[in-house]
């Protein structure tokens, strides 16, 4: 029996795929989890196998979680379900250590699969994200893009700043300090070679980020 920890802040979307999942004979949905530290809790006292866990969530994001599963309990794979069909939020969720990321306009057939498919230790990754990665290493996108040179904490930053939301919020949802927050925009817009949020809409609308 494959055990299933379901990590999304969206309760009537955890509740879908529990629906879902539980119709497998061999999957069993065995925690929940809105964000997290709930996530982390779950981990270190429940026994589970496959973590299935959105990117975009309040606080510390996916991509954060997917790292400290890699060092809570490093035999727990990872599978990504997510909006996100751009080969930048991919790339990154693979990188910190997911084995699998479907999108969330995935069939249940597919979900069940990719679930299966990441318990044994095995990657899986939906058709759409996977000719996007395709074509960003074809192109050799990775080391091309000013975005590609952020780290995890900044391109969060950059995500917020690009679906306007003012200093002050983004520091609150993070839990960080206005500061702090600042000097990472003004870091990451160096990266960028910009001047302004306004630059910075712009450029994700061009590279199909927004």
């Amino acid at each position: 029996m494959i055990r299933v920890l379901l990590v999304d802040d969206h309760a009537l979307f955890r509740q879908g795929l529990r629906g879902l999942l539980s119709k497998a004979p061999d999957i069993q949905v065995v925690g929940e989890a809105a964000g997290y530290a709930q996530a982390i809790d779950e981990l270190r006292t429940g026994d589970i196998h496959v973590v299935v866990t959105d990117l975009s969530m309040p606080g510390r994001d996916g991509i954060d979680l997917i790292s400290q599963v890699r060092e809570v309990r490093p035999m727990v794979q990872v599978l990504v379900v997510s909006m996100h069909e751009d080969s930048e939020h991919a790339a990154r969720a693979l990188r910190s250590g997911a084995i699998g990321y479907v999108t969330k306009g995935s069939t249940a057939d597919e979900l069940v699969s990719a679930v299966r498919r990441v318990a044994c230790g095995r990657s899986y990754v939906s058709a759409a994200v996977s000719e996007n990665l395709m074509q960003r290493f074809t192109r050799n996108e990775a080391s091309s893009q000013p975005h590609a040179t952020l780290s995890q904490r900044e391109y969060r930053i950059f995500e917020m700043l690009i679906h306007c939301k003012t200093t002050t919020t983004i520091a609150h949802e993070l839990s960080l300090s206005v500061k702090t927050v600042s000097t990472h925009k003004g870091r990451l817009l160096r990266k960028m070679g910009l001047t302004h949020q306004g630059e910075l809409v712009r450029y994700a609308i061009e590279h199909s980020l927004l």
